[in-house]
């Protein structure tokens, strides 16, 4: 029998609206499932027990006198440790902010609270997000929940995590090299960067830069379809969140809320292993292309092809530099020890470039955007493995090496997701079973310029195509066993910088 954590959003919705659910049940449920597990994958940092009781309890009032006030009522949300919540500490996994209780909630966090989410707590993230292991000094580490002693990827890992044990529904989380891609393919679970200011920030340090943005994660499309229709949003703070004609907002509900029926029959996709130039384990290759051969019979066309990304790595290097140079600087020269490593190395790289070295990467981020769009001409979805390899150990500050390789930089393994980033096109992992290491393998489906509605039909599609295939629909991790586990806290080095 499944507990109510485990159900969907979408379906949890409708048992609320038919008063064939109480928000109160499904809030404990969730308590319990965060009590039992969360002490061995450290996922859920911070919970707002009190706060939530008292949102369930409204919610429930409303809901029994036939109240509907948005499309996320009653439902648990838990939140990235990185987005600002009233009243809720918030600490970016800096010892700066160890204590950190912000006054209002962040937009998007704000548009949750509005369509009726309860927010629950915040999840674990690598400081500042800044890297691909989500690992901090304030929180510790968190653990895979396929296996605790390996990496949750980053830097939404402690959501991936939540969801894929279900202590919650839906989690929010962000994305700059792929930060909701990758932990969503490490944890089993839905994970998806859409079109730049379609999720409208406040908080980008660069306004015009479509390197950051927040996004939706959960355990099936639908969910994630559900919860974008409430992220996406217009705010003039935000110079790319820009109206579309005749259009009131970018995120209508009756456009987002769930995803389009689409048939594949008429589906054209590009397939690539690396994009040219992301260092690919040859393992995950192997899984990659078990995983077309499985594809391809369900859709119009399936090639081997992809843009040209040449010189991606060195243009996200620059621009991501900048960013932190921007962000993080003045704290660099006045108390660098409050800093960690990742941090460190990307503002010093800052330090190192001219502005040559930064014209040449934006005109080259120009150029990779527009040969993306040339080869849209000639599909309509892109395939890829969501990330280069098989989760390693989390005490590894980031893979040094791939297949024998070494990697240029901390964040050199995240390629395959940075890729997309720098066009700007929408971008899913859809957890697709298990890797040769047993662990779970996500897809990267990556649409058309502001084709986030087709990429979640798609998506669905691929989904539901495979759902009932024990070796294809999404993994699950053993809940009796993590119940069972010592606490990850005990573990040697959880605490530490690097």
């Amino acid at each position: 029998m499944r507990e109510l954590c485990d159900i969907s959003a979408t379906e949890l919705r409708r048992l609320m609206v038919g008063r064939e659910l109480s928000p109160v049940e499904l809030l404990d449920d969730c308590l319990s499932r965060i009590a039992a597990v969360n002490p061995a994958v450290n996922a859920v940092v911070t919970l707002d027990r009190e706060g939530a009781r008292k949102a369930a309890s409204l919610a429930e009032t409303a809901f029994m006198r036939g109240e509907v006030r948005g499309p996320l009522q009653g439902i648990p949300v838990l939140i990235k440790d990185t987005q600002d919540t009233a009243g809720l500490r918030t600490t970016y996994g800096s010892p700066l902010f160890a204590s950190h209780i912000p006054a209002a909630d962040q937009a998007s966090v704000a548009r949750l609270r509005a369509a009726g989410a309860i927010i629950l707590g915040k999840t674990n993230t690598p400081e500042w997000a800044a890297g691909g292991n989500t690992r901090n000094p304030v929180h510790g580490a968190t653990g895979n929940p396929f296996d605790p002693l390996r990496s949750a990827a980053g830097s939404s890992g402690g959501s991936a995590v939540a969801l894929a044990c279900g202590m919650a529904p839906l989690a929010s989380g962000s994305d700059t090299g792929g930060s909701l891609r990758n932990p969503a393919a490490y944890a089993g679970i839905v994970g998806m960067r859409p079109s730049y200011g379609l999720v409208a920030s406040e908080r980008r340090a660069f306004g015009w830069s479509n390197l950051s943005t927040d996004g939706p994660m959960a355990r099936s499309v639908s969910d994630v379809a559900l919860m974008l229709s409430v992220m996406a949003s217009d705010d003039v703070r935000d110079p790319l969140a820009y109206t579309l004609p005749g259009e009131a907002i970018r995120g209508l509900a009756e456009r987002w809320g769930a995803p389009s029926a689409i048939d594949l029959k008429g589906i054209r996709v590009a397939f690539t292993e690396d994009f040219g130039f992301a260092p690919t384990e040859r393992a995950i290759r192997r899984v990659f292309r078990r995983r077309v051969e499985r594809l391809a019979p369900l859709v119009a066309e399936c090639r081997e092809a992809a843009p040209d990304c040449a010189d991606a790595d060195e243009v996200f290097a620059v621009l991501r530099a900048a960013l932190f140079l921007a962000t993080h600087g003045k704290t660099y020269k006045e108390r660098p020890d409050m800093l960690g490593p990742n941090v460190r190395a990307n503002v010093e790289e800052g330090l190192g470039y001219s502005l040559q070295d930064y014209a040449r990467a934006a005109a080259a981020q120009t150029r990779i955007y527009r040969n993306f769009q040339s080869f849209f001409e000639g599909c309509d979805i892109i395939i890829s493995p969501a990330i280069t390899l098989s989760p390693r150990p989390w005490g590894e500050l980031y893979p040094a090496e791939i297949d024998g390789e070494p990697t240029k930089s901390y964040f050199h393994w995240l390629a395959l997701a940075y890729g997309v980033t720098l066009a700007g096109h929408p971008a899913l992992s859809l957890p697709l079973g298990i890797d040769e290491s047993g662990m779970p393998f996500g897809l990267q489906i990556v649409g058309p310029r502001g084709g986030d509605a087709v990429l979640l039909a798609v998506a669905a599609a691929l989904e539901a195509a495979f759902a009932a295939d024990p070796e294809l629909c999404r993994p699950r991790p053993d809940l009796s066993r993590l119940s069972n586990a010592p606490p990850l806290s005990a573990t040697p080095g959880f605490l530490a910088w690097d």
